[in-house]
């Protein structure tokens, strides 16, 4: 290449032609007297870049080896099972959830715009690291002011989702790294954005803006506003912290920052971020909140899916048997009671199962607060029934020949070593079989237990659904058996439905997620337990449980038939009971199995039942037990309840 002529207007302080031109002719005579000697600082400096170079490529190569191909990607997921109630309601959603795939031409340049102002401000300019974003985040944690700052572009953070661990080690992060560079190179700037839009985290199980636009707004991520947009790109600091569900204010005041970066960005102007303020609150207020009541049922009920369907790998969709309406009631109901009266009857928790006479689950609470323990105690707890126990012992003595008028004497009873007592600690003599259930005698149902012997008693009790092996000794005729209140409740449906077994059930049918029945419930009664003329014999006596015996509390104004329960120094109490509409059980007590004070079934236990009952049966018209059918018209109780209300 010839070089450039130079003149003298290029330096004005050049020498004449025929001057000596020192500064030229020095470095000659050093090449003459045995050539140029680099400064031994340079040289040492050049050989280190090159060993660092060398060390660096090795380092590059040896991590590039085992990175994943780009069409290795793979949505790895937990399937998402979603759980809905008898009307359609979601009640629960586990595992992952992700949404459609969003398509960057649908959406509002603003969605997309709040994502990159506060994430990858760069995106459209580096090739997949930021090296300018990472000297600053590096010069600033030097220093030491404020928080640890990151320096993770929108590609790095889809290479870690897509194909890496999180863990936080260096390897990791060269990895990370290298395979950002390689999604530049194989994808287009917007198919990259698109990606991460798809798979990024929102907590909850939430994963990619249309799952999310859907879940806290419900809209498609097409129609989001400005201020929901900056909303979602907030909530990916911190999930959890900015969750607008749970975290409105700050979900907010982060909002305000992302806009105000947007501004500065050019996503948007000062005036539509002012704008986007002022709707603020309205939409915060509309966020939607997942369902807070159903929780104990829920996990019951995801336990059972596996059961039905075989292994599960695909989405769900699990139709149940809930009332979401009952549920509610029964939830207030538990916890109003237990919050008025709990401390002064040193009473912890509770449990409440609602069921339909076939079985069907309405209603379930596991608990007095679902967030302070997920311990069921509807369907884990086994607790001694006491007296709610005494129904089948009574099944008992009426197929062995007695009646309800039939009279046994309430007097001292001694079998071994065992006195059994009654709680009154006293005795009235000869009463009929009708007065000794209505008044919970124990000497009585101690009596018809020997007569019959307890092993009839136990094969009453397995034949109407109670699945426990009960030892045959005669205590089992106070309830000294455990049982779980799920299965209590179960137990009492036949005298509800007119003798049939109904063994409690939640699951209706599951179905795929496009739609695909994997099951659906069929059949019908499982079969006649209790003769019919001994039904009505046990529905009229349990009716004087409520009219006169210790179940008055429980009375709520419908034809209803129930038993009380207590235990040995108010351990536990009971109020099982049942309409021709709904069956319910209520359990109050302790975990620690410390007794309560003075709590017995006809008390807080009937309370609560009587609560849960009332609001179940809004709207419903009042029918006769089975078995206590008025003769004449059958609209003489309809007239009777109608005149009775005045409606």
């Amino acid at each position: 290449m010839p070089k450039a002529k130079r003149h003298k207007s290029d330096n004005h302080d050049a020498p004449d032609d025929g001057a000596e031109d020192k500064s030229q002719s020095a470095p000659t005579k050093k090449r003459a007297s045995g050539g140029f000697r680099m400064p031994v600082l340079v040289s040492n400096a050049l050989a280190a870049l090159v060993w660092v170079g060398l060390v660096g490529a090795a380092v590059v190569g040896y991590f590039a080896i085992d990175l994943p191909a780009v069409d290795e990607a793979a949505l790895t997921r937990r399937p998402n099972i979603r759980l809905i109630d008898a009307g359609g309601w979601e009640i629960a959603n586990f595992g992952d959830i992700y949404g459609a795939s969003i398509d960057l031409k649908q959406l509002p340049p603003h969605v997309a715009g709040a994502l990159i102002a506060v994430e990858d401000r760069r995106f459209y300019e580096h090739p997949g690291i930021d090296v300018r974003g990472l000297g600053r985040a590096l010069v600033h944690n030097i220093s030491g002011e404020g928080r640890m700052q990151g320096a993770s572009t929108i590609t790095q953070q889809l290479a870690k989702n897509l194909f890496l661990t999180p863990d936080r080690t260096l390897s990791r992060k060269i990895r990370e790294a290298l395979m950002a560079l390689r999604l530049e190179r194989t994808f287009t700037k917007d198919q990259i954005l698109a990606l991460y839009m798809n798979r990024v985290y929102f907590g909850s199980g939430i994963y990619g803006y249309e799952a999310a636009a859907e879940r806290f707004f419900n809209r498609p991520a097409k129609d989001l506003t400005i201020f929901q947009s900056a909303v979602l790109a907030g909530l990916l600091k911190a999930p959890t912290h900015y969750n607008p569900i749970y975290e409105p204010e700050r979900a907010k005041r982060r909002a305000e920052i992302v806009l105000s970066t947007m501004v500065d960005t050019g996503s948007i102007t000062d005036k539509q971020s002012q704008a986007a303020l002022k709707s603020a609150d309205k939409a915060l207020h509309a966020v939607i909140r997942p369902p807070s009541g159903g929780r104990y049922f829920a996990d019951w009920v995801l336990s059972q899916v596996e059961g039905y369907v075989g292994t599960i790998d695909r989405d769900l969709v699990v139709q149940t048997t809930l009332d979401g309406r009952l549920q509610a009631q029964a939830e207030t109901a538990l916890a109003k009671n237990l919050d008025a009266q709990g401390a002064k009857l040193k009473v912890e928790q509770g449990a409440v199962v609602v069921l339909a006479p076939d079985g069907a689950v309405r209603a379930l609470v596991g608990g007095r607060d679902y967030n302070d323990s997920q311990f069921n105690r509807a369907t884990q707890a086994m607790r001694q029934p006491g007296s709610a126990f005494k129904p089948f012992v009574y099944i008992a003595g009426l197929e062995n020949g007695y009646t309800p008028d039939d009279l046994i004497t309430d007097g001292p009873i001694k079998i071994g070593k065992w006195k059994p007592q009654n709680f009154s600690r006293t005795y009235e003599g000869p009463v009929s079989l009708e007065t000794a259930l209505a008044k919970s005698i124990n000497t009585v149902a101690v009596r018809i237990a020997q007569q019959v012997g307890p092993k009839a008693v136990i094969a009453v009790a397995h034949r109407m659904g109670i699945t426990e092996n009960f030892k045959p000794d005669l205590s089992l005729a106070l309830g000294s058996g455990e049982v779980t209140l799920l299965e209590l409740t179960g137990a009492y449906a036949p005298f509800a439905n007119g003798g049939n077994a109904a063994a409690p059930y939640a699951i209706q049918s599951v179905t795929e997620r496009d739609g695909s029945v994997l099951y659906t419930r069929e059949g019908g009664p499982l079969g006649q337990v209790i003769a019919p003329e001994t039904l009505a014999m046990m529905n009229r006596m349990m009716t004087q449980v409520m009219v006169q015996g210790t179940g008055t509390g429980a009375a709520f104004g419908y034809p209803a038939a129930g038993k009380t329960g207590t235990t040995s120094d108010f351990r536990d109490a009971f109020f099982m009971g049942f309409t021709t509409d709904y069956v319910t059980g209520v359990w109050v007590g302790n975990d620690s199995g410390e007794g309560m004070k003075n709590v017995t079934g006809g008390g807080l236990p009937a309370h609560i039942w009587r609560d849960v009952m009332t609001a179940a049966h809004v709207g419903h018209e009042p029918h006769a037990l089975p078995g206590l059918e008025p003769q004449g018209s059958p609209d003489l109780l309809s007239r009777f309840w109608q005149t009775l209300t005045g409606n």
